[in-house]
């Protein structure tokens, strides 16, 4: 590999560490117009494994917009991260593949009307408030494209390996 090659394929890695980060941060927060523009034209995700759907990228941003409602205290953290660069003739090309591991601890809504009982300032309380009852992890797969805006996602497939609930809404 010549300087050029490895200082591209270095840009790249850190170009597609942003857009996983992204994600997560996307979803954490709830920007669904930042989820969107992660993906392709043509992405998809599927979510499946962890009782959702698969469709296009739109479309499930629309699902996770509902759903998440339901946890209005949310944190991923994607970690373990094995990136494969498609290799064209010694060569970065323009797909990619991610697979890492994800732990995601969120608080269940407690209140009616869409208050997780977190008081503004927080004391112990809040920590208290805030402490996750639903947690799952398992691992994404990211498939990306290099695309005249830069590396975007083409596809997002979730594989739930576990969850489990605590406090008032039970264990599993």
């Amino acid at each position: 590999m010549t300087q050029r090659v490895e200082l591209s394929t270095v840009m790249d890695r850190l170009a597609i560490d942003s857009v996983i980060t992204g994600y997560a941060v996307a979803v954490d927060d709830g920007n669904w117009l930042d989820y969107r523009a992660l993906f392709t034209a043509d992405g998809r995700a599927d979510y499946r494994t962890a009782g959702g759907i698969e469709g296009p990228a739109g479309e499930v941003a629309g699902w996770l917009a509902e759903m998440m409602r339901l946890f209005p205290v949310r944190q991923h953290f994607i970690v373990n991260r094995l990136l494969r660069l498609e290799n064209l003739n010694g060569d970065t090309g323009d797909r990619a593949e991610l697979q890492a591991d994800y732990l995601n601890p969120m608080r269940l809504e407690t209140e009616p009307g869409g208050s997780s009982g977190a008081e503004p300032g927080g004391s112990s309380g809040a920590e208290q408030s805030t402490a996750p009852n639903f947690e799952s992890g398992g691992r994404y797969t990211f498939s990306l494209r290099r695309t005249e805006g830069g590396w975007r996602l083409l596809a997002v497939v979730v594989e739930e390996k576990w969850r489990r609930t605590t406090g008032a809404h039970g264990a599993r």
